[in-house]
């Protein structure tokens, strides 16, 4: 009868613990993009790779729709990270070439609070690919392994390690207001220069995480605009950052939006407000943001005429295998869009 009961408690956990956070936050609505390649040649072929986001704990993707005048159209996966890219393709002298992509998405607030103080042994093989330096921090790695090891000297265990950098980042990098871009995230210059956009103070974050023995990742998607109107969200990209902590799994931080909100308000590492959100993107991310996915040096798929990209959070276009400028609106032209299902009722965390 004992085993029977202990057995009936083990399963309900289970099963508890497999249901998606209650979450505070709840944003549903339409992400719509849209392309126009019609002021290229039209005598080379055009290629359009376009990040797309999948269902999991946090997000529900449904609905999908196409409409264009693409000669291929299909959804393919990067062979190490399982990245899902919608892959689209114009033949020699189709035009015009157009292409609109659209689906529903329901996206919940993120809490990973109140975790586990004992971390169990855990296999580092098998996160080896979240342990070492990319392309972007190789060159700094000596640098890197120095100064982690000084921030999280007389630290132990993988969460009081990465409290240890995510304070040091915050008091240490600055956020780059000057740019809409989000940076290409060369550690060697951010560790000179420490100051940049998210992907440069994420590239900062994860790299010292991981020369800490944290293993750590960037997470790419693009922020939901708020309000019971349509949103522009072209240029609303963000990234943020998870590392993994043993007998939990993958824990989010986002220590760019503490730093923004900082910027933004004019706060003191110290001052109360910047205290709060020091806590809540500690373990916490808002509703308004649409993961794409992880991984960086990514080979696409098919392939792109100049190898892998750095990270897949902007689509990227080649015309005649020439790549195009994402940064450039008069280059490479494309709109997002999100239209939300109803008026919210979130009370969430400013952007």
């Amino acid at each position: 009868m004992k085993y029977l009961l202990n057995l009936i408690v083990l399963t309900l956990l289970a099963v508890f613990c497999a249901l998606p956070c209650k979450a505070a936050g709840e944003v549903s609505g339409t992400v719509t993009f849209s392309f126009d390649l019609s002021g290229h040649a039209s005598d080379k072929e055009a290629r359009l790779w376009i990040p797309y986001p999948p269902s999991d704990r946090y997000q529900k993707i449904e609905n999908l729709r196409f409409s264009g005048t693409q000669s291929y159209l299909g959804i393919h996966t990067d062979s190490k990270y399982q990245r899902l890219i919608i892959f689209a393709k114009w033949a020699r002298d189709v035009k015009p070439r157009r292409l609109t992509v659209s689906f529903h998405v329901k996206r919940l607030e993120r809490l990973d609070k109140d975790l586990p103080e004992k971390e169990p042994c855990w296999d580092r093989s098998l996160f080896q690919d979240y342990l070492r330096p990319n392309s972007a921090s190789l060159k700094a790695e000596k640098r890197l392994k120095k100064l982690a090891e000084r921030i999280v000297s007389g630290r132990r265990g993988i969460q009081e390690k990465a409290m240890a950098i995510y304070d040091w980042v915050i008091r240490n990098m600055q956020r780059k207001p000057e740019t809409c871009y989000c940076g290409d995230g060369n550690v060697s210059a951010l560790l000179s220069e420490p100051r940049g956009n998210c992907v440069d103070i994420h590239s900062v974050f994860v790299s010292l995480l991981r020369a800490a023995g944290v293993p750590a990742r960037e997470v790419f998607g693009i922020r939901l605009s708020k309000g019971k109107a349509v949103g522009d969200i072209t240029k609303s990209q963000h990234c943020w950052a998870e590392y993994y902590l043993p007998g939990y799994g993958w824990v989010v931080m986002d220590p760019a939006d503490v730093l923004k909100m900082m910027l933004v308000e004019g706060l003191e590492p110290d001052s109360d407000k910047a205290r709060s959100y020091y806590r809540y993107y500690m373990g916490g991310v808002d509703a308004y943001r649409l993961r794409f996915g992880v991984g960086r040096d990514i080979t696409l798929n098919p392939p792109s005429s100049s190898g892998p990209v750095n990270y897949l959070m902007y689509p990227y276009a080649e015309v005649g295998g020439r790549v195009l400028d994402f940064k450039n609106p008069k280059e490479f032209s494309y709109r997002i869009t999100f239209r939300p299902d109803k008026p919210l009722n979130h009370k969430g965390q400013k952007r």
